[in-house]
């Protein structure tokens, strides 16, 4: 992504997946990192992104890239927002340090590449199943879910915008 001067600054914590490891180096730790597809960011997503930068000296988002949203089957309509633009939400706030995406079903390869000191996954991940949780453990690394907030899911707004 290119940033111009008149940019907004926060475009600036958007990277692509070559620049990434380079990059999370020369941030505070302990590093937090979370994925997921963050299609329409509401305010479960702003309060989970909050509690995960709490837990740490920098929050690492990955996001999905749009085929990988594809192949996780959660409609033919999805993602509604492509990940640069899902990509510069994320920039936006406050809470977020690093941007970057991933393209493989799963991030466990990003994953192995920046080595976090937490993963942070939401309230419906079983952690102890995830095999990204064996891998940060490899290092000493922790895995935690955060609980979700009760009632805020894009697929719960998504089937309350079509039923109207």
């Amino acid at each position: 992504m290119h940033v111009s001067d008149s940019s907004p600054g926060f475009l600036t914590k958007i990277a692509p997946r070559t620049d990434v490891r380079e990059l999370v180096l020369r941030l505070p730790r302990p590093w937090v990192f979370t994925n997921g597809v963050f299609d329409v960011l509401h305010r479960g997503h702003v309060m989970y992104l909050a509690q995960a930068r709490a837990l740490g000296g920098s929050l690492i988002v990955a996001l999905n890239t749009d085929a990988s949203v594809r192949r996780l089957g959660k409609g033919d309509d999805r993602p509604l927002n492509n990940d640069q633009d899902r990509a510069i939400v994320m920039a936006s706030q406050q809470a977020v340090d690093l941007v970057t995406w991933f393209d493989e079903d799963t991030p466990q390869a990003l994953i192995a590449e920046l080595r976090p000191d937490l993963l942070v996954k939401g309230g419906d991940y079983d952690m102890a199943v995830l095999p990204e949780t064996a891998l940060v453990q490899s290092w000493g690394g922790r895995a935690l879910a955060l609980p979700f907030v009760a009632g805020y899911s894009t697929t719960q707004l998504l089937a309350r915008i079509r039923a109207s």
